[in-house]
C-alpha cells in the first residue's frame, strides 16, 4: 500500500493532501499559510503538518508528492524570470509589436537571423549559422537561457532544431525551442511561449530543488511530480525543462481535486470565493481545455490549460443598488469590498457610526461605506493633486464614513482611484453580510459582527429607488433580495459558461433578456418571494444536463438555490478546502501530440511531422503515417513526464470540400494522439 502527497500553493495557504493510491481515500490534510517571499517555507509547514497527522510507521509508504504551484503564474504576472536570449529565424523587427512579444522582451537580447520556412515547409532562406555563432559568443556570459522561434517551424522544425543544437554545443545553457511547446501556427505568440518558458527554467529549477530538499527533511524518500496548466501530472525532469507548462496549474488542480472527491468524471465545476466565481468543464475527470492557449498577466500564450471562466462576483462582491427606474433592486459586483460584519470586528468604530447614520432622518447613498487606508507614510509622487489630498486625509483619518471624507463627486472620485491603485480599501455591504443577516452564515459570532450586518441592511433599505419609494420594507428584506440577486447571477454565468461551451457564443444568457427574466423569476421561487411576471400563456424552464459541484467557503451557503434554479444535481465536497492539493495528489500523466496534412500541389499530401515534412500521393497514406508519429511523440511524451502503463487514443480531423458529384477538395487534416499513464 502506498500513500501520495499532494501540494497546491494558492494567493493565501498552501494546502496538503495525503491520499492512498490504490483507494483514492483521503487520509490527513492540512493548510499552512503561503509565504509569497520564499515558498519553500509555507510548503514545509504544510508537509510536516500533514504528515504528523499520519502514524509514523505508515510515512515510509508516501512515494510521491505532487506539486501545484503558483510560482510560474505569479512570475509571469509580476514579469520575473532570469534574463534570456531570444532567437527569431526567418522573421523581421516588425515581429516584436506583434502579441506584446517586444513587450515581455523588454531589454533581454534578441537576435534576428536569415533562414525560416514558407508555409508549404520550403525555406525561405539558408539558415545563417555564423549569426548563431556571434550570438552566442556576444550574449551567452550575460543569459541565463535561449529561446528559438523559427518562421513557419511547426511546419519544418529543421532551422529550430539546427540552431537548438548550434547553441547548446556553444553555450551549455538551457534552450527551447518554439515547435517543441505548440504545434500551432502564429510566429509571435510561439515565440512568446518560448520565451516565457526559457525565463521560468531557472526559477522553477530552484522551486523544484528546494521542495526536494524539503522533502528529504520530513524524512520522506518520495518522487517529485508537477501539476501542469491542464491538471496532469509531469515528473520533475520534464517540469525543468517545460516550466511554462505549469502556469495556472492550481485551478486546474482544483478542478481535477472536485472530480476525485465527488467521484464524477463530467460535470460543472463552479468554485466560489470572496472576489470572483471560477466555472470550468470537466471531462473525463479533466479540465476542458481553453482553445486558445492560457492567458495570463494579459499576455496569450499557447500553453494548454484550463478553460477557466472567471466573474467579479463573490461572497464580498460590492452590493450596489438601482436607483433609476420604478422597481429598484441589487447587482453585485465587479468590485470586492470588505463585508461590514468582519470590518465591524476590527474597527469597533463602524457599530457606533452605522448606529449614527440610522438615527439621521434623511437617507444617503454614502451610507454604510467606509474608508480604509492600506498605506503607510506619504502617497505616492504619481498621483494628482486630488488623490493626495485624499490619501493624506485618509491616513490621518485611520478609517473614516465615505461620507465625512467625500462631499464632492471630485473626492468621491479620488477614493474610487485611490481604490483602484490599492492604496485605499471600503468596507460596504456584501452577500456575506446578507448571508449573517438570514441567518445562513455558519458560525458568525466567531469572526463577524452580526450587528454591523443588520444595522447595513437596514440603511441600505431605506434608500430611494426611482419612485422614491424605500428599497426594501427593512433589513431582512433587502439582505433577501441581495441573495436572491446572488442565485441569478451566479446562474446567468453558469448558463454563459455551459453555452459557450456548446459552441454558441460568450454571454448569451446573461445578454438575452427571455433568459434572464427567467433566472430572476425562476431565483425569486426559489426563495419563496412572490413575483408578478408569471407567465399565463408560456411557461418555460431550463435545467443543466450535467452535475454541478461547488466548491469554495460559502458554496454550502449559495449553491443548494442555484442547483434548484437550474435543476441541477449538487454536490458540495466535505473537503473542499483543500481540492488543490487532492488533485495534484490524484493527479495521473497526459500527453498530446497533433500534426498537420496539408496538399501543397495537387495529389501532394505533405505531412508535418516532427523530424521534418515528409510527402506521399495518397491521402490515406498520409494520414495512416501522421497516426503514427502522432502516436510516437505522444507516447515519448508521457514515457518523458513520468507514466506507466500507457495507453493511447488517436482522433483524425480532415477537411474536404465538396466539388459535385462525388468529388472533394482536401484543404487540410490534422492527427491528434493521446497518451495517458500512471505516474
Amino acid at each position: 500500500m502506498t500513500y501520495i502527497l499532494g501540494l497546491d500553493t494558492g494567493g493565501t495557504f498552501t494546502d496538503a493532501a495525503i491520499i492512498n493510491a490504490e483507494t483514492g481515500t483521503l487520509l490527513a490534510k492540512a493548510k499552512s499559510s503561503t509565504t509569497r517571499h520564499d515558498l519553500s517555507i509555507g510548503l514545509g509547514k504544510a508537509i510536516n503538518a500533514a504528515i504528523s497527522r499520519v502514524p509514523a510507521e505508515d510515512h515510509h509508504r508516501i512515494t510521491r508528492v505532487c506539486l501545484s504551484t503558483t510560482l510560474a503564474t505569479n512570475a509571469v504576472v509580476e514579469g520575473m524570470g532570469g534574463r534570456v536570449g531570444l532567437v527569431l529565424i526567418g522573421f523581421d523587427e516588425t515581429a516584436l509589436q506583434r502579441n506584446n512579444l517586444g513587450t515581455v522582451l523588454g531589454s533581454d537580447p534578441v537576435a534576428f537571423i536569415n533562414g525560416g520556412h514558407k508555409s508549404d515547409a520550403r525555406p525561405q532562406s539558408v539558415l545563417d549559422l555564423a549569426a548563431i555563432d556571434r550570438f552566442a559568443s556576444d550574449q551567452a556570459a550575460d543569459i541565463s537561457a535561449i529561446a528559438i522561434a523559427g518562421h513557419f517551424a511547426v511546419r519544418n522544425p529543421e532551422h529550430e532544431i539546427a540552431a537548438r543544437d548550434r547553441l547548446r554545443e556553444l553555450t551549455g545553457l538551457p534552450v527551447t525551442c518554439s515547435h517543441e511547446l505548440s504545434s500551432s501556427l502564429g510566429g509571435p505568440k510561439r515565440a512568446l511561449t518560448a520565451l516565457l518558458n526559457a525565463r521560468l527554467i531557472d526559477l522553477l529549477d530552484q522551486q523544484i530543488t528546494a521542495t526536494d530538499s524539503i522533502i528529504a527533511e520530513a524524512g520522506l524518500k518520495a518522487e517529485q511530480m508537477v501539476v501542469k496548466g491542464d491538471g496532469s501530472l509531469v515528473n520533475a525532469e520534464f517540469a525543468r525543462i517545460r516550466p511554462v507548462e505549469t502556469i495556472l496549474s492550481g485551478p486546474a488542480a482544483s478542478l481535477s481535486g472536485a472530480a476525485h472527491l465527488v467521484g464524477k468524471k463530467d460535470a460543472i465545476v463552479a468554485d466560489i470565493g470572496g472576489t470572483t466565481t471560477d466555472i470550468a468543464i470537466l471531462e473525463d475527470g479533466f479540465p476542458r481545455l481553453s482553445p486558445k492557449g492560457a492567458t495570463i498577466g494579459g499576455w496569450s500564450t499557447m500553453v494548454e490549460a484550463a478553460d477557466i471562466r472567471t466573474g467579479g462576483l463573490g461572497g464580498d462582491s460590492e452590493v450596489r443598488l438601482i436607483d433609476r427606474g420604478t422597481r429598484g433592486g441589487v447587482l453585485l459586483g465587479p468590485k470586492r469590498v470588505i463585508p461590514l460584519a468582519a470590518a465591524a470586528v476590527n474597527y469597533p468604530r463602524i457599530t457606533e457610526w452605522l448606529e449614527e447614520q440610522l438615527q439621521n432622518p434623511v437617507p444617503s447613498n454614502l451610507d454604510a461605506r467606509f474608508v480604509i487606508p492600506i498605506f503607510s507614510g506619504e502617497p505616492p509622487s504619481w498621483l494628482t493633486r486630488s488623490e493626495a489630498t485624499m490619501a493624506r486625509m485618509s491616513l490621518e483619518a485611520g478609517i473614516k464614513p465615505v461620507a465625512d471624507l467625500a462631499q464632492t463627486r471630485l473626492a468621491i472620485g479620488a477614493i474610487e482611484r485611490l481604490v483602484s491603485r490599492g492604496l485605499l480599501s471600503i468596507a460596504a455591504y456584501t452577500p456575506t453580510d446578507a448571508a449573517i443577516v438570514m441567518g445562513r452564515y455558519d458560525n458568525p459570532d466567531e469572526t463577524m459582527n452580526p450587528a454591523a450586518a443588520m444595522m447595513g441592511a437596514q440603511l441600505m433599505a431605506r434608500q430611494r429607488s426611482g419612485s422614491g419609494l424605500p428599497q426594501a420594507d427593512d433589513g431582512p428584506a433587502l439582505a433577501s433580495m441581495v441573495l436572491e440577486r446572488l442565485t441569478t447571477q451566479t446562474s446567468l454565468a453558469l448558463l454563459d459558461s455551459a453555452f459557450a461551451h456548446e459552441g454558441m457564443g460568450e454571454n448569451k444568457a446573461s445578454s438575452n433578456t427571455i433568459l434572464e427574466n427567467l433566472m430572476v423569476n425562476a431565483s425569486a421561487d426559489a426563495h419563496g418571494r412572490e413575483t408578478t411576471q408569471k407567465a399565463e400563456l408560456v411557461s418555460t424552464s431550463i435545467r443543466l444536463e450535467r452535475p454541478l459541484i461547488a466548491l469554495g467557503a460559502s458554496a454550502a451557503c449559495h449553491y443548494p438555490l442555484v442547483a434548484e434554479v437550474l435543476g441541477a444535481e449538487l454536490t458540495v465536497p466535505g473537503d473542499a478546502d483543500v481540492a488543490g492539493a487532492v488533485g495534484a495528489a490524484a493527479g495521473s500523466i497526459r500527453q498530446r501530440s497533433s500534426i498537420t496534412i496539408t496538399q501543397p500541389s495537387d495529389g501532394i499530401f505533405r505531412v508535418h511531422a516532427g523530424t521534418g515534412p515528409q510527402d506521399f500521393g495518397a491521402m490515406d497514406a498520409a494520414l495512416n503515417f501522421a497516426e503514427q508519429c502522432a502516436r510516437d511523440d505522444a507516447s515519448a511524451k508521457a514515457e518523458a513526464a513520468g507514466a506507466d502503463g500507457i495507453s493511447l487514443s488517436t482522433d483524425r480531423q480532415v477537411k474536404l470540400v465538396p466539388l459535385g458529384g462525388d468529388k472533394t477538395l482536401f484543404i487540410e487534416a490534422t492527427v491528434h494522439a493521446f497518451a495517458r499513464g500512471v505516474a
